[in-house]
């Protein structure tokens, strides 16, 4: 040990140069650690703005909670383990990953709220109001940029009413005296495009004369497109949204009415929508309760829609009118991420909704009664 300690002391007095390199040697390490340590902070870092960004996309994004909250939740553990294991630059690429993928697959249309038609979904009609094609031509319109077509994502409407007798046909013409006439419903569901004031007249004067009109209006734009047609029958939207959710109206806690078209009916469902009143001569038929508040854009006081509508029914001249703060009720539509998800008549807490629509149509067409 002697020797060596002198064979060590004399190499370094003969060679002074090695202290040299020795020094620089240390001075290189303590940079790199200096380095990874500044690394393994950003991480940290990164890892919390991921963990924050994340979950304000949870809320934004309008995808199955779930789905995403299962995905972020995988790309977080696989971070943490990259980096447990030193690889810096993979866990920061997940990280990466974790905030870009899901805003860019929704700018790109790949995910978000895809909604299309349940072709799959044909709840039984055990005894059609009238024999199939002989009963009276419904005409659903498809001239305003509407958001619900015959062919698109109100077939389920158009099919079940088919089935229980009704002669259904898309309507691609403005409104007119001539375009009306052969029509015995007209139905207007979610336009985007307003209807002008001759086409607003032309309507009016049509169900004064003994057309019925089944008008739907879900949340912004549609309420708005709809706005002056509602007015001319006594309806006004509140405009923004109604409640954060699914809702069920029910018979027994009064959101539902008492009325001839809940013949068969306890509970109805739907899918957020707008709210509405009408005039005097309306006859309520979805009611809010006290737990439903309208949201407006930069809205921070949210004011309680209890009491006000989400569906009415009211007589005009000859004609009859129904209309509802939402569209989604009559649908029947697969949405979110690869179409997987149930909204509309074929979601399992809206049973009722197909007999309601027929309910619905059954009094427009006055059925059973005397016209």
């Amino acid at each position: 040990m002697r020797g060596l300690s002198f064979l060590t002391a004399r190499n370094l007095f003969i060679r002074p140069h090695v202290l040299e390199e020795l020094k620089m040697a240390n001075t290189r390490q303590s940079s790199s650690q200096i380095v990874q340590t500044y690394l393994r902070q950003g991480v940290v870092i990164a890892g919390f703005a991921s963990l924050a960004v994340g979950l304000l996309l949870m809320v934004w994004l309008p995808w199955p909670f779930l789905l995403y909250a299962s995905l972020f939740v995988a790309a977080l553990v696989l971070s943490i383990v990259a980096m447990a294991q030193k690889r810096v630059w993979l866990g920061l690429a997940l990280l990466l990953l974790t905030i870009t993928v899901p805003p860019t697959v929704f700018l790109l249309g790949l995910g978000g709220p895809r909604q299309v038609a349940d072709t799959a979904f044909s709840p039984p009609v055990e005894k059609p109001a009238y024999p199939i094609g002989q009963g009276p031509m419904v005409l659903i319109d498809e001239a305003h940029s509407n958001f619900h077509t015959a062919t698109g994502r109100y077939l389920p409407f158009a099919d079940l009413l088919r089935r229980d007798g009704y002669f259904v046909k898309a309507s691609a013409a403005q409104f007119t005296a001539k375009a009306l006439e052969a029509g015995r419903v007209l139905v207007i569901a979610n336009a985007v495009a307003a209807l002008t004031a001759e086409e607003v007249a032309a309507v009016r004067d049509w169900v004064a004369g003994g057309g019925s009109l089944l008008l739907i209006a879900d949340h912004p734009p549609f309420d708005t497109a709809a706005k002056d047609l509602g007015k001319a029958f006594g309806v006004r939207f509140s405009g923004g949204v109604a409640g954060s959710g699914r809702l069920v109206f029910r018979r027994s806690d009064g959101t539902l009415t008492d009325h001839s078209i809940m013949k068969g009916i306890d509970a109805v469902a739907t899918f957020v929508g707008s709210s509405l009143q009408v005039d005097a001569a309306g006859q309520p038929l979805l009611v809010f309760g006290p737990a439903v508040y309208l949201r407006q854009k930069n809205d921070t006081n949210p004011r309680s829609l209890k009491g006000h509508l989400q569906g009415a029914v009211l007589p005009f001249g000859k004609g009859r009118v129904a209309v509802f703060g939402e569209a989604a009720m009559f649908s029947a539509q697969l949405t979110g991420l690869w179409t997987g998800f149930a909204m509309g008549m074929n979601a399992s807490i809206a049973k009722q909704n197909p007999q309601f629509l027929l309910n619905v149509m059954h009094w427009l067409t006055w059925l059973g009664e005397q016209h």
